[in-house]
């Protein structure tokens, strides 16, 4: 998506003739222009518009960007901006979005050109960060507001902003503050200038004065729109994050190629199975291949009936649906070992159809290469002619096929064609096994697998294996080897500290991937303190960044001290507190997950191909698309598809995926959805004052752990 797409320079007096484009705003009495849905981002190589990029991108929203640090690019005039299509004027772009109000030299004709365009065809500018001041309807900052950091602020949408682009929010929008020696967030504070037609959406409290001053708002002026943006984010931040869905919509109008929802699944793995323990005193796992063999005594975990009854009771507090991947055998060797009883499974068998349910194999084997653990850390096996030793396609036909069936003879509610394979196994995992087994593919199309979990750390991009797509997911930095508090700690310790502090120098070995804890943790209070809020963060940035890839973690988690729930219940309640009912969590099953990720890589390809064409008529919206592929798009409440409503709803929108009939999607939008009237004033303007380019300041990211020690 990230075209640049070159043309040949024209006057902008020339090209208006040659095409009998109006050289002011289109009349009553010419032909509607046709507004094409794309978006023109101006970017300066700065963190800003490259979030804004970013979140047009993950929407599959189209635009193009123009680097201006590229000698090469494209000058911006009026050919660029505008021509005509069969008798009728278009604009090719439906808003704009510049690094600041004017970054370009003083008496720039692009800037003019842009100005003009704008007027023109009522496109909407947004400022993605500039300063405050007049020229963009606010007073200056030095003297009258502020200047300086914003760390941990609380800001808020005003009732303006509700009313308007950012009504999927409750109000709040905290400012990260994620490291007392970080600066994170800077900021110009203002109020309007006297006269300024401009409203605040996005505000927070002036330091040392009674007055509130704007973030985010609306500058009306001179026949145009700007969205004016006086603080510095970067695309992760949780603050840009929040803000991101409403600076898309107020430049479109709501109504653009693409669409962004909140995404929160969780998997949590080896129902009926027991987990091995982390042994605090030798610092490894025994029963599991970190210890090396003998050492050390097994103290397995496992859930029992209590932290069912637990579960479904979070679950229906928080409405909310876990995903179990169970697997079989741990039932049945547990009844072998204990007389034929097992009361965890009775219990979870009789509450089934509160859960979702995933084969997660039967005795969770490793399906890859066969693992010489006789080593730390282990090794593939190899034959007497140095070729790897795999698992072969019969014994993963019979893993999957197995508990298939003791599933199906358990009731479980299952979707067949979805598998997670024990530690991800069967797929690559470096160091030691570099590719796939090749007998995996197979054995997924013997099983009629469609859908495979991956690792995300380590396998992050959705492929084909076999007859399976993959699915990524997110590993949580909570163990699978701890059941309490204090061996999470423990271990979390032994990891993230160097060694001169009694730590394994992991952290010191990876610097690029972690960084290592100034001092260990309290074992009391380390994982309420800084482990929970920590991973809490992580986990809502991906529910916030319109990713709908699970989250995993295990079924020891959930039991003796339910270690998981206090992350998942700071996700979800930090949710609750930024988001209006209109936006909630979307809670996917695995398949589905799947799907929304193949038909966003389909959309990307044929976006990036040049094979989908969109654009706005007045009421009417007409995408073409190639045969096949879904078209997402986001639309006013009240758009029609034919005599049907159009997608579903969402965030005070309407989104989805809709097949194009024969190519073509036509949509009607809502009176509601008519384009702005341009503001008024002169509807030829003076040539844009040139100032001088804010202050830039990078937010500086704080680097997070690497989920060592998450899967199994």
């Amino acid at each position: 998506m990230k075209r640049t797409i070159r043309t040949t320079a024209l006057a902008a007096g020339a090209l208006i003739a040659s095409l009998g484009l109006p050289a002011g705003p289109v009349h009553a009495d010419a032909p509607a222009p046709r507004v094409d849905l794309r978006v023109l981002v101006v970017s300066d190589g700065g963190p800003a518009t490259d979030a804004i990029a970013a979140e047009l991108e993950t929407a599959g929203t189209p635009y193009t960007e123009v680097d201006l640090r590229d000698a090469g690019r494209p000058v911006i005039d009026a050919g660029f901006l505008a021509d005509a299509v069969d008798g009728r004027p278009r604009a090719r772009y439906q808003a704009v979005v510049l690094p600041n109000d004017n970054p370009f030299p003083a008496g720039s004709a692009e800037m003019t050109a842009l100005a003009d365009y704008e007027r023109t065809y009522a496109i909407p500018q947004v400022d993605a960060y500039t300063y405050a001041r007049p020229e963009v309807g606010l007073q200056p900052a030095v003297g009258t507001g502020y200047a300086g950091g914003v760390d941990g602020v609380r800001a808020e949408v005003t009732q303006a902003g509700l009313t308007g682009p950012f009504g999927y929010l409750d109000g709040a929008v905290p400012f990260e503050d994620n490291s007392p020696t970080v600066d994170e967030s800077y900021a110009y504070l203002s109020t309007p200038a006297p006269g300024a037609d401009f409203v605040p959406y996005v505000q927070a409290a002036i330091p040392g004065r009674a007055t509130k001053g704007s973030l985010v708002g609306e500058y009306r002026h001179d026949g145009r729109r700007e969205l004016v943006v006086t603080f510095v984010y970067n695309r992760h931040q949780q603050q840009f994050r929040l803000l991101a869905r409403g600076i898309v919509e107020w430049m479109t109008g709501g109504v653009h190629l693409g669409a962004d929802r909140n995404y929160f699944a969780v998997h949590v793995d080896d129902v009926f199975a027991a987990d091995d323990r982390w042994d605090t005193e030798l610092n490894c796992t025994p029963g599991d291949v970190d210890c090396p063999p003998g050492e050390g005594t097994p103290d397995p975990i496992r859930m029992v009936p209590a932290d069912v009854d637990h579960a479904t009771a979070w679950q229906d507090s928080r409405d909310f649906t876990l995903d179990l991947a169970y697997n079989g055998s741990g039932s049945v060797d547990h009844r072998e070992d204990n007389g034929g009883a097992d009361p965890l499974t009775d219990k979870l068998i009789a509450d089934r159809s509160r859960f979702r349910w995933i084969n997660h194999t039967y005795t969770h084997a490793f399906l890859g290469c066969r693992q010489d653990t006789d080593v730390v850390p282990w090794k593939c096996a190899t034959g007497p002619d140095g070729s790897t030793q795999w698992m072969s396609r019969n014994e993963i036909v019979d893993e999957i096929a197995t508990n298939r069936v003791w599933g199906e003879n358990a009731g479980l509610p299952l979707e067949n064609d979805e598998l997670v394979t024990g530690e991800h196994s069967g797929l690559k995992v470096a160091p030691q096994q570099p590719e796939d087994n090749p007998n995996l593919g197979p054995a997924l199309t013997d099983t009629g697998i469609a859908w495979l979990a991956s690792d995300n750390s380590r396998d992050p991009v959705q492929r084909q294996v076999g007859s399976a797509t993959t699915v990524s997911r997110y590993p949580m930095n909570v163990f699978y080897n701890a059941g309490r508090a204090a061996e999470q700690v423990d271990e979390y310790n032994w990891i993230y500290t160097g060694r001169a502090q009694g730590g394994s120098g992991i952290c010191e070995d990876n610097p690029a991937t972690s960084t290592c804890l100034a001092e260990p943790l309290d074992p009391a209070t380390g994982y309420a303190e800084h482990i929970v809020p920590l991973e809490t963060r992580i986990a809502l940035g991906h529910v916030l960044s319109n990713d709908p890839r699970p989250h995993f973690i295990h079924q020891s988690n959930l039991a003796e001290d339910r270690i998981a729930y206090p992350v998942l219940d700071g996700v979800l309640d930090s949710y609750d507190g930024l988001f209006a009912d209109s936006a909630p969590v979307v809670n996917l099953r695995m398949a589905d997950i799947g799907a929304e990720m193949q038909r966003r890589a389909a959309w990307r390809g044929a976006v990036d191909a040049g094979r989908v064409t969109a654009y706005r008529v007045g009421d009417t919206v007409t995408v073409r698309a190639p045969d096949g592929v879904a078209v997402t798009a986001t639309m006013p409440v009240g758009t029609r598809q034919g005599d049907t409503d159009f997608g579903d709803a969402y965030a005070g929108t309407l989104s989805g995926w809709t097949p194009a009939p024969a190519g073509t999607l036509a949509l009607t939008l809502p009176p509601s959805a008519a384009v702005p009237s341009p503001p008024a004033g002169p509807t030829t303007g003076t040539e844009p004052v040139a100032t001088t380019a804010p202050r830039t300041r990078v937010p500086a990211g704080v680097t997070e752990p690497v989920p060592y020690g998450a899967e199994r």
